[in-house]
């Protein structure tokens, strides 16, 4: 499971994710050094570390190595919630509080989510579709439990 990246992993990996094709220590230094005073080392170090923990593919091109990323940032971001969910000792509560905490627009972007994930999912074994609680009946029926 991942470990969330630093804030110097983060700012690189912006990048890599952003411009989306294999990049150079250098290219990465020059960028960031718009907005702070950084050395090459220290950039190259960080693009080492993000390759030995397997955030990006390395390749060699020239004298230098070309970085591109492993995964993309919408899969970083989600094995991430689902690390801090799966932690929880009351799944639905927590989504609960998560989906209280949305804006209009993520809960809008949330329901599309569902909606093509319920699309994608192919029917298992040929059984009816049963109907699940909602999280919010889930949470109220996990605290009820422990009255």
């Amino acid at each position: 499971m991942p470990r969330q990246l630093g804030e110097l992993e983060d700012a690189v990996m912006t990048r890599v994710w952003q411009w989306n094709r294999p990049v150079t220590v250098r290219e990465v230094l020059e960028d960031l050094q718009q907005e702070r005073s950084i050395a090459y080392t220290t950039v190259m170090t960080v693009m080492d570390n993000l390759h030995q923990k397997g955030w990006v593919r390395r390749e060699v091109s020239g004298r230098a190595y070309r970085y591109t990323a492993v995964s993309t940032r919408a899969a970083y971001s989600a094995a991430l919630m689902n690390e801090a969910w799966s932690k929880s000792d009351n799944p639905a509560a927590a989504l609960v509080a998560f989906f209280g905490m949305m804006s209009a627009e993520q809960r809008e972007a949330l329901n599309d989510a569902v909606r093509i994930v319920q699309r994608d999912t192919p029917e298992q074994g040929g059984e009816e579709p049963r109907e699940e609680p909602s999280a919010g009946e889930a949470a109220e029926g996990e605290a009820g439990a422990g009255r």
